[in-house]
């Protein structure tokens, strides 16, 4: 369920995006791409470490109702407390910075995700693993503000709307949490609330979210001050394409760190290692062909998602499209490995180390390159955390890593590349989505059936079942 609410986030924008982008144009997308990137920094003071260590702390006593309603309360209590500090520095920021007040209407309009983020409590839901509804509302949100995109943004002017349509589409969901929250927590007991022994844990997991932030939305931000929302306009069209993707390959993270956490109180490592080596190798098998397709095809990718225009996007979606392989094995190892076996604080030293690359890079490349150098920075910043965690669990990695299996996962992929690039050289269409559709039947589906031939071990076993299903049902 939680991969097919990833496919969705990753749909709904490729059929909302190319017509927004035609009709807000460059600065109105970049306007609303720099008050979200703003916004995120307010939810994250608001929020604290709360989402990963609600996940984890709740899936540990989700059979214990009063134990779970407790840890739920004081939770939301401590949430409560930050959003009120952050909505305070928040409106104290916007009338005093000139380049927040400029678009106030806007700002303030994001600003209702905080307050949705807060009360929406996913963390608690992704706990007790109820990702039927988590999809199922999503999905219906989406679908509304589909709608809503077509019937009510028609000019560049109406990125305003556009940006409370977009919080509408992401976090107006979190509504219906709200309400079903009653019937899952326990809200009339009067336990005594403990909020201090949350506190280390939290902070923890705030600073791991805090330098996360900072190397995947502080390119944006600077890029803004630096070189306005043009700028930003031509980047975000790449980053939001590299996010979709991002969503796809991380969509196992968000699922097994309850059932992880659930699995080692339980000491069974045995089920954890065979968890761990399936992660890398869907990551793998997902994160390489998409990473390598984006490089090859990103000016036909540019092309039917954003329209003429667009064309400073290509390079910068190039450079940022290595990011996605990075982030696919640091969430394996940051949010299945290090924080369920209790050493958060090795995620948070990668992360901040990728926060100063990513920091002293922006500042360097971005007067150079613009957006380009923007997500240079970004890509080169994923890839030092990604060496800084593989050196925490170098003695591990022999459990989780299958080299056997991912040699014929490059094999397969290096095959599919020649393919499309022998296609390349011969057959050149003009309609943008025909070649996309055509360069991906043929990329994908060679790397496919290689890897059938090949005999890989998570796509093969998936078809061996689903024919021994078949079978059986006859």
């Amino acid at each position: 369920m939680n991969i097919i609410l990833k496919i969705s986030t990753f749909v709904f924008p490729l059929i909302t995006f190319p017509y927004v982008s035609r009709v807000l144009g460059p600065i109105g997308n970049g306007k609303v791409s720099f008050a979200t990137s703003v916004i995120y920094y307010f939810s994250l003071i608001a929020t604290l470490g709360i989402p990963t260590y609600g996940v984890k702390i709740c899936a540990q006593f989700r059979d214990n109702k009063q134990r779970l309603s407790k840890i739920v309360k004081e939770l939301l209590a401590i949430e409560s407390i930050m959003m009120v500090i952050s909505y305070i520095l928040f409106f104290a920021l916007l009338y005093t910075v000139p380049r927040l007040y400029q678009d106030k209407t806007l700002m303030i309009i994001n600003s209702i995700s905080i307050i949705l983020t807060v009360f929406g409590v996913e963390w608690f839901y992704q706990a007790i693993e109820q990702y039927d509804y988590i999809t199922i509302r999503n999905i219906l949100f989406k679908i509304v503000s589909i709608f809503l995109m077509f019937g009510c943004i028609h000019e560049s002017g109406d990125y305003v709307l556009y940006g409370a349509i977009t919080v509408l589409g992401t976090v107006g969901s979190n509504v219906l949490n709200i309400i079903r929250l009653r019937k899952l927590v326990d809200f009339k007991n009067n336990q005594k609330l403990e909020l201090l022994r949350h506190i280390r844990p939290i902070m923890i997991l705030f600073m791991f979210s805090a330098s996360t932030m900072v190397y995947t939305s502080l390119d944006t931000v600077m890029l803004g001050f630096i070189k306005g929302d043009e700028a930003v306009g031509y980047y975000n069209t790449a980053v939001k394409l590299k996010n979709l993707l991002v969503s796809l390959v991380t969509a196992l993270g968000t699922v097994l760190l309850p059932r992880l956490s659930n699995i080692l109180a339980n000491k069974d490592y045995e089920s954890f290692n065979r968890l761990i080596r399936q992660s890398f190798n869907f990551v793998m098998m997902i994160a390489l062909p998409i990473t390598v397709y984006c490089v090859i095809e990103a000016e036909r990718c540019i092309d039917f998602l954003a329209g003429p225009g667009y064309d400073p996007s290509i390079l910068p979606m190039q450079l940022i499209s290595f990011a996605i392989v990075f982030i696919g094995f640091t969430n394996i190892i940051g949010m299945q490995v290090l924080i369920p076996l209790g050493k958060e604080k090795y995620t948070v030293i990668s992360t901040v180390v990728g926060a100063i690359v990513n920091l002293v890079l922006n500042i360097v490349l971005i007067p150079m390159w613009s957006s380009a150098g923007a997500a240079l920075a970004t890509t080169i910043a994923e890839l030092f955390v990604l060496i800084v965690q593989i050196n925490y669990i170098k003695s591990l990695i022999s459990k989780f890593i299958d080299l056997k299996n991912q040699v014929k996962i490059i094999s397969a992929c290096f095959i599919s590349i020649i393919i499309l690039v022998l296609n390349n050289l011969f057959i050149r269409v003009n309609s943008s989505f025909i070649s996309l559709l055509e360069t991906s039947v043929l990329f994908f589906g060679t790397y496919g059936i290689i890897l059938i031939l090949l005999k890989e071990k998570m796509l093969f076993s998936s078809i061996c079942n689903m024919r021994n299903k078949f079978f059986k049902k006859k």
